[in-house]
């Protein structure tokens, strides 16, 4: 996945395309443009349930690299990733489209436009694999930490 997606699909029919038993989201309103470090529903199993609850996109870089939150893991192999991409941190996010940058500039204005994706023009949600935390983390910049959920993009 990219750094921008989607999710306007109502809660109701997230909760029955996931079959979802319980829920931890509140009001859910349509979010069409969810970044890095935004809450954003995300469903995984609890024990023998589903759930979807509220987690922060972006994980903690490694010790050494520092810096913003990572979303793309390219480097499954590496000592730092292994713990999260077990089983048990595995969730899946409900997304009705993603965003990629164009791989060239646009020459009207210089700069590369933003190309949406989806499964076809309806854009039905779809599940994206992700990783993700079963306990609580903090998030955020170092200036600002979160106590709160994060997941984090692994593929």
């Amino acid at each position: 996945m990219c750094n921008l997606y989607s999710i306007t699909t109502n809660q109701a029919a997230i909760i029955a395309l996931f079959r979802v038993l319980n829920r931890y989201v509140g009001n859910l309103p349509p979010m069409p443009g969810v970044f890095p470090d935004y809450p954003a529903p995300v469903v995984r199993n609890t024990g023998p349930e589903r759930e979807m609850t509220m987690m922060r996109w972006g994980m903690p870089p490694p010790p050494r690299a520092g810096g913003f939150p990572v979303t793309n893991i390219r480097n499954t192999t590496s000592p730092h990733w292994r713990g999260w991409l077990k089983a048990e941190s595995r969730c899946l996010v409900p997304a009705n489209s993603f965003a990629e940058y164009a791989p060239e500039p646009n020459p009207a204005t210089g700069k590369k436009d933003v190309v949406w994706f989806a499964l076809n023009d309806d854009r039905p949600c779809s599940p994206s694999p992700e990783s993700g935390p079963s306990s609580r983390g903090t998030a955020g910049p170092s200036r600002n930490p979160s106590p709160d959920l994060t997941l984090f993009t692994a593929f």
